[in-house]
């Protein structure tokens, strides 16, 4: 048994530039974003979301419709997977810490699962600056206050993401969030019509999205790889862009929230 590892926090990176820094205005634009979308609903909640992961102006919107699925879920734990936008890794990397911090307090690391798993290895460089799991944890924290986190940026292969994603599925306690915008940088129309396309692969549990249809399309492949395998049901939540929250039309980033559901 490996001894207990020292409280050691990863510090927020994006706070007051992608999300509000303050802990009463980030707690009021998570609930804002949660309420625009109905609210809580009610079971069965999905096993896992796919959420974008930009300036929450941008996507928030969208990021919340899919958090709302889950609201009121018996979630204790989360298995929370992106890419990594400034450091390359290989593998699924976690950032070697025991603890998570954002403007709402401290998350804490379920180290023990992550031990468990010799194919997730430390890398503290990858999650340092990284944005892409830390804009998500600010919707984690205010809906499961108590749910610990599994924090993984990757590149790894379908095959390499859906084998840990199965290895730590669980129960109705474990949720599965995969953090990925979609389209970077195309007019509106443009933008709109490769996200189109790419939803419709996703929708068909299709594993093979690249980076130029998804950022995070590792962790999509992975997740849905596993949902086929499982003969889940996916939806789609939302579809926007920052065209239709607040960015330009002529340069936009595409945003999507899907909800897959477990047989019943």
């Amino acid at each position: 048994m490996l001894a207990p590892m020292p409280v050691t926090v990863r510090f927020p990176a994006v706070a007051g530039r992608f999300y509000p820094a303050s802990q009463n205005e980030l707690g009021e634009a998570i609930d804002a974003f949660i309420a625009a979308a109905g609210g809580p609903k009610s079971p069965p909640w999905p096993k896992a979301l796919i959420v974008p992961h930009a300036g929450y102006v941008y996507s928030g919107p969208i990021a919340g419709a899919g958090f709302a699925r889950l609201a009121g879920a018996p979630i204790e734990r989360v298995v929370l997977v992106g890419p990594a936008h400034r450091v390359f890794v290989t593998g699924l990397a976690w950032p070697g810490t025991t603890h998570l911090r954002t403007p709402l307090g401290d998350m804490e690391v379920d180290v023990a699962a992550i031990q468990s798993l010799p194919e997730l290895v430390a890398h503290p460089a990858a999650h340092a600056r990284e944005h892409s799991l830390e804009v998500e944890l600010p919707f984690i924290q205010r809906l499961f206050p108590a749910a610990k986190v599994i924090p993984l940026v990757t590149s790894a292969s379908s095959e390499a993401v859906g084998r840990v994603l199965e290895a730590l599925w669980g129960g109705p306690e474990t949720a599965i969030i995969i953090s990925s915008d979609l389209s970077h940088y195309h007019p509106y129309a443009e933008g709109r019509a490769i996200d189109e396309r790419t939803t419709a692969k996703i929708l068909a549990l299709e594993d093979g999205l690249v980076g130029e249809e998804a950022c995070g399309c590792t962790g999509i492949n992975g997740l849905v790889r596993v949902a086929r395998r499982k003969r889940m049901r996916i939806e789609l939540v939302d579809l926007r862009s920052s065209g239709d929250t607040a960015g330009p039309k002529a340069e936009v980033v595409g945003y999507g929230s899907f909800a897959l559901y477990e047989a019943s």
